[in-house]
């Protein structure tokens, strides 16, 4: 019988920490994940030697990332794992410092994402494709945007709405790679990239870090933490590839993941305040938020329309800005997304705040092939 966190000891998000998403710099790695590493401990009010494990996320840096960057806080002898899961990285480093901590096996857990684009470079997976340069991430989504317009007679330019929502609300997050708001021309007009995309359709992949401190509820009285502001991390689900039709397999593992994050907590979707979501090119978003139950299939496009996702509207979806405006770093990504949703609980996201926000899910997919569901409560 499967277990889940609800079924363990309580599990909250206490501290949370950026650096902000960005082009490629000249900045180390090490720098960018030290600033949010400390800003999470700074957020929590505990030092560093009162985290008994860390799980670092990242998709592009290498062999043990992470040991280079945490001996600049000092050496603890404390376990230190790191995790490479593709776009859902540091969704996974999240989900297994919770296990741990939810477990009993520790008490506090740092779980942090860092990344920095690598020189260009082809993967090799040792099996020949015709389509290797032909069939990227962009090609497919292209694709899937015609399809979801013909099937449900919207035009291309209503699915750029999308980003001109997430344009919005990335100019008003000082840690987000894009920071201005586009007008729908200004989007339709950006360079284009595969089919009716642009690339203000389209994630940033730049560098950046992401960082949370997750607690028990013994540590957090023993640490005289703040409980007011911590917030419990009500549910964790995950999932990879099934039999189905390859060109939605995204949106396959979607429902079934968030459907099982919603089963442990007995919530409905219309109970979600808060979603972010993997959005990496604009119709993702679209499939996503049917996928779940938000609507039914073909609605999104006139929920859009009507400012329901808005901040302020029906639910607020993907308020930091999302993959298309915050950014997608791919390590950090998936934490960064659970800090959003529990400043947002903790009603501390100024200009960006939803207001009386109390339940939040993030959720990211990997190359199509992982997927992962969080569900965030404030008590």
């Amino acid at each position: 019988m499967a277990i889940f966190l609800k079924d363990l000891r309580p599990v909250y998000v206490i501290g949370v920490g950026w650096h902000r998403y960005q082009p490629l710099s000249e900045t180390p790695y090490v720098a960018l994940g030290l600033q949010a590493i400390r800003q999470a401990l700074a957020d929590a009010r505990i030092a560093w030697p009162d985290v008994e494990s860390s799980y670092i996320g990242t998709g592009r840096l290498g062999t043990a990332p992470g040991r280079p960057m945490l001996k600049h806080l000092g050496d603890t002898g404390r376990p230190l794992v790191h995790i490479e899961n593709a776009s859902a990285s540091g969704s996974a480093a999240f989900r297994h410092a919770c296990i741990e901590v939810a477990s009993g096996m520790a008490d506090v857990c740092l779980a942090a994402g860092v990344d920095k684009p690598p020189p260009a470079q082809r993967a090799k997976t040792g099996i020949d494709s015709l389509a290797d340069d032909a069939i990227l991430p962009f090609t497919h989504f292209a694709l899937l945007t015609n399809e979801y317009a013909q099937k449900h007679g919207v035009k291309p330019e209503d699915i750029a709405l999308v980003a001109v929502k997430n344009h919005r609300n990335g100019s008003l997050n000082p840690n987000a790679h894009r920071q201005q708001k586009r007008s729908l021309d200004e989007v339709l007009a950006g360079k284009g990239v595969s089919g009716t995309l642009t690339t203000l359709q389209c994630c940033p992949v730049g560098e950046g870090a992401a960082a949370v401190i997750i607690a028990s509820e013994y540590a957090i009285k023993r640490l005289g933490t703040d409980a007011g502001r911590a917030i419990r991390i009500a549910a964790s689900a995950a999932s990879s590839e099934r039999p189905g039709p390859h060109a939605t397999v995204d949106a396959v593992i979607t429902q079934a993941t968030i459907a099982d994050a919603l089963q442990q907590t007995g919530l409905k979707p219309r109970n979600l305040d808060v979603l972010e979501l993997h959005d990496a090119f604009t119709v993702e978003e679209l499939e996503y938020v049917e996928a779940m139950g938000i609507c039914e299939p073909g609605q999104a496009i006139h929920l859009l329309k009507e400012g329901a996702f808005d901040i302020g509207g029906r639910v607020a979806v993907s308020p930091s800005g999302g993959l298309i405006a915050m950014g997608h770093p791919l390590g950090p990504t998936g934490i960064g997304q659970i800090g959003e949703i529990t400043i947002q609980l903790r009603g501390e996201a100024g200009p960006r705040q939803h207001k009386a926000a109390k339940i939040g899910l993030a959720h990211m997919v990997g190359v199509g092939a992982v997927c992962y569901a969080h569900i965030l409560q404030k008590s």
